[in-house]
């Protein structure tokens, strides 16, 4: 280009400015609005979009970065079903959100639902094509949600995040799950998908576990009821005592739900919780469960239903009965160091006992028991006194559920 051409195109280019016309914005939105929009043109249109979104943020107009360039775009890739070129400025999005200090509010929650809407919509649509791309994606989904939990539990009001987001993430975390179950082999391609989306444990069990977890602090009690109607109930082996075997999966899920929802003092919603599954899912006879607890010649590992009854109607009396807590706890232990990260529901049970009753870990597990409720992951495990009398259970059960 000759020194005169040049100069005509920046000419032209600063008249533009100053009439309001970005041509960057101009050329970006001509890539979009193609009928047919190839991966070529997706993805000019994906680079225009994050230099346009990292110069806004550096003019300092920062609604401009994440909605206009951000977010509208992102809509209009979904909408084509750009879902692999989206996941870059969804990921961008959330970067923003919090180098920029946005609020979590309203607006911007239903704006991450639409999102995450549109986006399943595009990754799904591909999942005949590809197995291996739809996997990959549906992770960086879930990568997406858990940056996006984050930004609203740091910049929002709601203690630890947003609920509707909490519940956006259980739903794809629970779907991956099913979809894991259901393909159990595993390929090089798949490890490395992992790998690229920042996987830790994708498996079954952990994305089960992490589903209800969510569902838990989303407040979604039916949720957990639904997804709990659908496993199977405890085999002779999964009940035997001293079994070498994890519990099972469903009673599993029950007690780390419930163990979560009273760590961060949601009463109500662990004692709706467990009446439900009694009346609902539970097709034993409570009672012979409880006459089973307390028997040590049945041959029966302690059951979860009855542990969590007992736990519920100790919390919701005073903290004069933290010994009987530290006697249930010790006498469930066997139970929760077979099921899935023990650590975490050690924490939850340790904060349990420092919440209502007093109960404080040693000084070198506290600040761990903070950190990990300050990120959403709970606190759990007791160490306090034993010894308590079986007439004072009985009598507990009795009074209880």
């Amino acid at each position: 280009m000759s020194a005169a051409a040049a100069r005509r195109r920046k000419q032209l280019a600063a008249k533009a400015a100053a009439a309001g016309e970005d041509p960057i914005t101009t050329k970006l939105n001509s890539l979009l609005a193609a009928d047919d929009l190839s991966e070529s043109t997706a993805y000019e249109a994906l680079q225009l979009a994050q230099s346009q979104v990292r110069k806004s943020v550096i003019a300092g107009n920062y609604s401009k970065a994440t909605e206009t360039y951000a977010y509208d775009v992102l809509v209009k890739l979904l909408e084509k079903g750009k879902a692999s070129v989206a996941s870059q400025l969804m990921s961008l999005l959330v970067q923003v959100l919090n180098e920029t200090h946005t609020a979590c509010n309203g607006a911007w929650v239903k704006r991450i639902q639409n999102l995450s809407e549109l986006n399943l919509k595009a990754v799904k649509g591909i999942q005949s094509v590809n197995e291996t791309e739809y996997r990959r994606l549906m992770k960086l989904h879930a990568k997406f949600l858990k940056s996006a939990l984050g930004w609203s539990n740091s910049l929002g009001l709601i203690r630890f995040g947003s609920l509707e987001i909490h519940k956006l993430l259980a739903d794809q975390l629970w779907e991956m799950s099913v979809s894991q179950a259901e393909n159990t082999t595993s390929s090089e391609e798949q490890e490395e998908a992992e790998e690229e989306a920042g996987a830790e444990d994708y498996s079954s069990v952990g994305l089960q576990s992490e589903a209800v977890t969510h569902y838990s602090l989303a407040e979604d009690v039916e949720a957990i009821l639904a997804k709990l109607a659908t496993l199977p109930g405890p085999t002779d082996e999964e009940t035997a005592q001293n079994h070498p075997c994890p519990p099972c999966a469903r009673e599993s899920l029950l007690t780390r739900s419930i163990l979560l929802l009273l760590s961060v003092e949601n009463i109500r919603d662990a004692y709706k919780l467990l009446t439900s599954y009694l009346e609902t899912i539970e097709s034993r006879d409570i009672e012979e469960l409880k006459k089973s607890y307390m028997s040590k010649t049945d041959g029966k590992s302690p059951s979860h239903p009855v542990f969590l009854s007992m736990l519920l109607q100790i919390c919701r009396k005073n903290a004069k009965t933290g010994p009987l807590f530290s006697w249930a706890i010790k006498g469930f232990n066997a139970e929760l160091s077979k099921m899935y990260k023990p650590d975490v529901l050690k924490m939850y049970t340790n904060n349990i006992g420092k919440v209502y009753f007093n109960i404080l870990p040693p000084p070198s597990m506290m600040s761990t028991i903070e950190n990990m409720m300050n990120m959403m992951n709970g606190a759990g495990g007791l160490g306090g006194p034993g010894g308590i009398n079986p007439a004072m259970m009985q009598a507990m059960m009795q009074g209880g559920m």
